[in-house]
Order: structure tokens, then sequence, then C-alpha cells
């Protein structure tokens, strides 16, 4: 099972374009989006190329291929849903992978690992879980310091990172890593 996982795009029509590419190009079994997809916020600056009716229409393309996982960001109101084809309001969604790991995903606000401004509130996991989480749009890739057994993943910001680099998330054979999107 190889998953895609993507976090605060935040309106940006530029990134949500190489966000796409890198769908087609990877060709997960399932595109996970952690939330803050159209609105940049209220503490954001505009990203860049800041067109959310442009990244409705790409979002709702995916759900063609019936890949899409949603959860509901910060930033997501009920409008949100009223464009989108997809669920994108729970606080969060689970995976279970084919050797039996749990992949928890949720934007950071609700459920989260206590890390760079997200709540501490770690829901009750299977031991060898993953929390995967947005919000912070600071990569992660690391064992819970606070839990024994758990794995902490954020992939970063697709449109707004803290870093510089604009990136997602891969999930295949157990590990996960780190992509960068690259400017054109």
């Amino acid at each position: 099972m190889k998953v895609l996982i993507a976090s605060d795009i935040h309106g940006s029509a530029y990134w949500a374009d190489r966000l796409m590419a890198a769908i087609e190009r990877e060709d997960p079994h399932k595109v996970v989006l952690l939330g803050d997809l159209l609105y940049h916020g209220p503490r954001n600056d505009l990203p860049r190329d800041y067109a959310p009716k442009h990244v409705i229409g790409l979002l709702n393309d995916l759900t063609a291929t019936g890949r899409v996982l949603a959860v509901r960001g910060n930033c997501e109101a009920e409008v949100d849903q009223m464009v989108l084809d997809f669920p994108c309001m729970a606080d969060s969604a689970q995976l279970v992978d084919e050797a039996g790991r749990t992949l928890f995903f949720t934007h950071g606000h609700v459920f989260g690992a206590g890390l760079h401004n997200s709540v501490d509130r770690v829901p009750a996991l299977p031991d060898g879980s993953a929390l995967v989480f947005g919000h912070t749009h600071i990569k992660v890739n690391e064992a819970c310091a606070q839990r024994e057994g758990l794995w902490l993943f954020n992939p970063g910001s697709v449109s707004i990172p803290k870093d510089g680099t604009h990136s997602y998330g891969i999930y295949e054979d157990g590990a996960f890593r780190h992509v960068v999107l690259e400017e054109e």
C-alpha cells in the first residue's frame, strides 16, 4: 500500500498544481489530505497564487479515483464541504496497512503530539501505530518521546512551509518519507 499524505494547501493554485503532478507521478493507492485545503487562515499571509476555486476543481477531480481520504483542519468550514465532492469535516480518520499497523490521520488542532504548537492529545492507539498530523507546517518523522510504540509523522506544508521547503509525505512498505515539491 502506497499512501500520499498532504497538508496545508491553503488555497494555493500554484502548489496544488505541483501536488497534483506529484500524485500522478507517485500513483498512490490513497491520497490523504490533512486539512486546511482552501482557506489561508487569519494567521497566514496569502500563499502563492491564492485561488481556492482552482484548488476546489483539482481536489474534486481526485474523487473520480476513489482514493481520497480527508480530515478537517482548523481553517475548514461548512462551506468547504459544500464545494468539495469528498467528506472533509471529520476530526480524524484511520487506515490499517497490510501488516496491521494503524495509521491515525488528523490535522493537529483536535488530536496531536504536542509538537510545534499542535495540541497535546494523543488518542488511544495500539502499539506500533502512527499519529499522522499537519497543522504546524513543520516536517516530523520520529518516534514519540512521550509514548513508546508510537510513531509521529507530519508531511510539512504544501504551500506555507515553516522551513521553506514545500512538501508532502509518502507511506510505503511500513515507512514514512518526505518529498520536497520543486518550483518551476
